[in-house]
């Protein structure tokens, strides 16, 4: 876990190098929650880290070893599209047919390793929401990387004594690697080769743990609830709305937060502990049921939806007061 917080702060370091020799900045603007230009693409470091990591698990042989070997193809996959993405702006529909492929990739190491459908079906859907989840809530100082830290801690603690253990270690310190350039002031960003990836080695890692079946399976949805919330019904707001739901914008509930005159890592902070009590559900319910399971599941994604719409409203009922 060292080598990989080392080799990922050094790696960042030159990736920010590279972003300002190469004019790699965002900019400012209405759709963005910054207001500096910063240089972007700082998640390749975390990608070749944890690549590094995987690769050499796969080559060890084992049970394991052809999944993590179609999980480390579907990470380059996303991994590169992002990357062009973030030298050169693409439309939405080839980086989707290239995540499609890179979703298909791992579901089909989850079926070769594990019997029955439903998990690699599961493991498909997980890798085309979380990768684009994780693309969609990538918009303030330290938020998709801390959240991401959080969901590969939980998934340590469930996937103990074996290969995904170690995938899940080395990706939390990555990321303990990259954060400091990244929060509380953003030095660079993520881009879209880290925040897709993200969110593929966060669906490989749920994936791993569905098919482990080491807690119930409600429980996993937990850790990622907030974004999921988040984005969820902000992308439906938005095609009810019949906007361009895959355009750029800042209509997420965190960006109306930190643009209401709250700092990036207050709000970063805020929605870290609500995951961190979502993270601590997991390891406290890790021998409940099904049932039990899902029932707390239920509870606590209702109770995310309604403080989801609480904040919507206090954020509008202050924007107009002031005016």
């Amino acid at each position: 876990m060292l080598l990989h917080l080392v080799l990922a702060a050094s790696g960042t370091w030159l990736a920010r190098r590279y972003a300002l020799k190469k004019q790699l900045l965002d900019q400012p603007g209405e759709r963005r929650s910054h207001v500096v230009a910063t240089p972007r693409g700082g998640g390749i470091a975390i990608v070749a880290t944890v690549l590094a990591a995987i690769i050499w698990l796969a080559l060890r042989g084992g049970p394991e070893s052809f999944l993590l070997k179609c999980f480390a193809a579907g990470l380059v996959l996303v991994a590169g599209i992002g990357w062009v993405d973030d030298h050169r702006p693409l439309p939405a529909w080839p980086r989707l047919l290239v995540q499609a492929l890179a979703a298909f990739l791992l579901a089909w190491g989850v079926h070769r390793s594990t019997p029955g459908l439903l998990a690699p079906i599961l493991a498909f859907v997980l890798a085309m929401v979380l990768v684009n989840v994780w693309n969609f809530m990538d918009g303030i100082d330290g938020l998709a990387s801390s959240q991401a830290a959080i969901v590969a801690l939980t998934m340590a603690f469930v996937l103990t004594g074996g290969a995904w253990e170690w995938v899940a270690a080395g990706l939390a310190a990555a990321l303990a690697g990259f954060l400091p350039f990244n929060f509380p002031k953003a030095r660079i960003f993520l881009g879209d080769v880290g925040s897709g990836a993200l969110g593929f080695l966060l669906a490989g890692l749920l994936a791993a743990a569905f098919a482990s079946d080491r807690v119930a399976w409600p429980l996993l949805l937990l850790p990622i609830s907030a974004f999921l919330v988040d984005a969820g019904f902000t992308l439906g707001m938005r095609i009810l709305r019949r906007e361009r739901w895959w355009a750029p914008h800042v209509q997420h509930t965190y960006q109306k937060w930190a643009n209401r005159n709250v700092s990036h890592a207050g709000v970063t902070l805020a929605y870290a502990g609500f995951s961190l009590v979502a993270a601590l559900l997991v390891v406290v319910g890790k021998d409940w049921t099904d049932y039990g399971s899902a029932g707390i599941c239920l509870v606590w994604f209702l109770g995310a939806g309604f403080l989801w719409a609480r904040m919507r409203r206090d954020i509008s009922m202050s924007k107009d007061a002031r005016k």
